[in-house]
């Protein structure tokens, strides 16, 4: 996709991968969080489980709400290149 010497398509293509690695990190760090309420409540759901349950959402949300909105644009400028409606 980057071989045509496009900056705009090099910087797309970057943002693209910023793009899944938030996604990823922001769903891991939700993932996370369930795993450690999952334990917190087997256990008996200490300070520290739940200091750390409640940075694993707030991080994550922090990461993966601008991913989100990211992946959106990147998608929608990749279909208005293929369809010509720019």
């Amino acid at each position: 996709m980057t071989d045509s010497g496009d900056p705009i398509l090099e910087r797309r293509a970057q943002v693209a991968r910023w793009v899944g690695l938030g996604l990823r990190t922001g769903y891991g760090l939700f993932g996370l969080s369930m795993v450690l309420f999952v334990v917190a409540l087997a256990t008996d759901f200490r300070e520290v489980l739940g200091a750390a349950l409640t940075f694993c959402l707030i991080a994550g949300s922090i990461v993966l709400a601008p991913a989100i909105v990211f992946s959106y644009a990147v998608k929608a400028a990749d279909r208005a290149d293929r369809e010509g409606t720019w």
